[in-house]
Formats: structure tokens, sequence, C-alpha cells
């Protein structure tokens, strides 16, 4: 048995479906929430409103606080002593995942219990025990802070969810595909084959892996058209749910390696690619730890799925490429930092990294017209 593992498999209560979000009174009179404060975004919390008459209804004080837009130290602390100014037992976010990492880290802060309304098929923060931080002004810290709690719930309903922008939706598909390809060389070695939350792990990213593809153009095309079809729920449950369910029963073992450790060396160092979304950066991160792998086949078969998506293949495609000497350096030398990096079982240094990197872009010039 591997002796660090830690399984923390996910909220308490999870229910996504029409009026799942009804469910909250019955899990605050659980809970025996008197004080509730809701922290909120703007646009998607003008759409979120209107599933939350169960939650108006409910016998207790509700407050309201709009957040920052950011997942930073400086705003997770404003929440916590907001919480703590309201005397606040329980905070339910509502919207995307920033909003869903800063109200976790700030109740980690405050000892407060919480839940969450995900508005956006963005990415699995809703479900995983961390997150990802910011600086105030967007730059990313280049860390990420794991706590030893999680949410009471994870309600949303797929009316709400499907109103969000498209972009986020195959940002999401992109984040969740890394699932697969992050975690493959790690659990594929025998000691990890041996344990069975391992194997949970490595069966959830093969259904993220297979099915992702397989289903996504549907999914897609039917969020486009407001259509709540089967498509759309499977896929958009992939990608908080279950991507989430990955991390929460493989722990550092099957959470993220090289893919998001450029996601936020790049977040860090590079303020044009800010234009991206999330996932749209890990799907560069894909390619790249592929690269690291020297598994140029699979980069090739990926190639007409991302061109599908508009999915971008380098940082050249993406404006931010040639990089400066000194860039490049900074960008692999946090690379090199992460500890997650280091599980890959493959030879990893610096040198090697930036190797990686240029290797890429090479490959990708030749390969793809753009």
């Amino acid at each position: 048995m591997i002796a660090d593992l830690t399984v923390k498999v996910g909220p308490q209560v999870y229910r996504y479906s029409e009026g799942a979000i009804d469910l909250i009174p019955e899990i605050l009179t659980e809970h025996q929430a008197k004080n509730i404060l809701v922290v909120h975004g703007t646009t998607s919390w003008e759409k979120a409103k209107l599933y939350l008459k169960a939650l108006y209804a409910y016998e207790g004080t509700l407050s309201f606080v709009k957040y920052s837009g950011e997942c930073s130290y400086n705003e997770g602390e404003r929440l916590a002593s907001i919480v703590n100014e309201h005397d606040s037992d329980f905070v339910i976010g509502v919207g995307g995942g920033k909003l869903s990492d800063v109200v976790l880290y700030a109740c980690h802060l405050s000892n407060t219990s919480f839940g969450l309304v995900p508005t956006l098929p963005s990415n699995c923060a809703p479900w995983t025990p961390l997150s990802v931080m910011y600086k105030d002004n967007g730059m990313a810290e280049g860390k990420t802070e794991h706590v030893m709690r999680q949410a009471a719930f994870l309600l949303t309903d797929p009316r709400l969810v499907i109103d969000a922008p498209v972009e986020y939706f195959v940002a999401g598909i992109a984040d969740t595909l890394a699932k697969w390809y992050e975690s493959d060389l790690i659990l594929q070695q025998e000691d990890m084959r041996d344990e069975p939350f391992l194997q949970l792990a490595r069966e959830a990213t093969e259904i993220c892996k297979n099915q992702i593809p397989d289903k996504s153009f549907k999914a897609i095309q039917d969020m486009k058209d407001q259509k709540v079809s089967k498509e759309f729920l499977h896929v958009s449950a992939i990608v908080f749910g279950l991507a989430g369910l990955v991390g929460g029963l493989g722990d550092k073992y099957a959470r993220n390696t090289a893919a998001h450790a450029m996601h936020d060396a790049l977040s860090a160092y590079l303020p044009d690619i800010h234009q991206y979304l999330h996932g749209e950066i890990v799907a560069y991160g894909i390619f790249y730890q592929l690269a690291l792998e020297e598994k140029w086949a699979m980069i090739q078969e990926l190639i007409p799925f991302y061109k599908a998506l508009q999915l971008p293949m380098s940082l050249t495609e993406m404006g931010v490429y040639p990089l400066s000497e000194t860039q490049l350096n900074k960008i692999v030398q946090l690379v090199n930092s992460k500890a997650k990096v280091h599980l890959l079982p493959i030879d990893i240094n610096e040198s090697i990294l930036k190797k990686a990197v240029i290797d890429l872009e090479n490959f990708i010039a030749k390969t793809v017209n753009f």
C-alpha cells in the first residue's frame, strides 16, 4: 500500500438535475445552519438567483456578498473576514471555478461549512479540495492550496449550466481530457496498479479519455442550441464531477502533472496568455506533456480533435512565442519546482523541460498549417 495516499473523494452530496438546487434547505437543516452567507459573481448571478427560490424561503438569515473575480489570498482573507463579521455558520458559493476555489479557501480560513452551485461546466473546481491561487491582478501565483475540507454539497441544474458561454464548456472539455494524459505514466507503474483507489482513479481517467471525444461534438452543438440533451448532460457531468473524482480517489498520483504545471508557469509569467481560458492553456499543456514524454504519435492523433474544437496546440499559435531566454528559463524553473511533475517516471530537469518546449513548437510548425 502507498502510505501517503490521502483519499478525499468529493462533496458530501452531489446532484445534477432539474430542481436539484431545491435540495439546499434540506442540507442546511442537516447542518443546523442559521446564518448563511451567499458568495456570488456578476453575470452568472443574474441567472442563478432565479433558481434559488427554495433557499430564499429557508428559515435562517441570508446575507449576500459579491466576490472580486479572482481567487487570491487577499480575496480569500476578505471573504473569511466577512464570514466572521456576519457570524456565518454556512457559506454558499454560486458561480464559476475561481469562485468555487476562493470560497473553499475562505471557509478553510474561517473554519466554516460550505456548499457550491456551479454555473459553468468549465472545470472540476467545485469538486476538488484545493484552490488554485492567483494574484489580485489575475496573474497566477504558481501555488495551489490543498486543504482537508470539502464541500457539503455540489448541486446544480442543467438549465442553468447550459446557459453559460460555450467557450467555457470547450475549455472544460480540454481540462478534463488532461486527466488521463497527466496520470497515464504514473498509474501504469506496478506499485500503483496494486493500489485499489488508484485503480478506481485510473478507471475514471479512462472514461474521461474515451467518452469526451466521442460525445463532445454533439454536446457542444446542443449547448449552442440550448438543448439539454443526454450528451450535454453526460459530458458536463464528467467535466465538473467525474474529473474531480479522479483526483479525489488518486490524490497527487492522479490529479495533475506537467500539463497543469505548464499552465501555472505560463499564467505566472506571460500576461498575454490571459486571453485564454484555464482549460485552453491546459490543452496546450497536454501537448507539452506528450512532447516531454516524446509521444509524438499521440499528439498527431489529437490534432484533428484540437482543430475541430479550436484548441491551442503551440505557444506560437497563442501569440507568445518565441520567448526570451529569461522568460523560458523562468517558465521551466517554475515547472521544475513542482513536486507533482517529478512523479512522472522519466528524467526531468530544466534542460529537458526547456527542450520539450522548443521541440513541440518545431513539431507543430512542421505538422500543422495555421
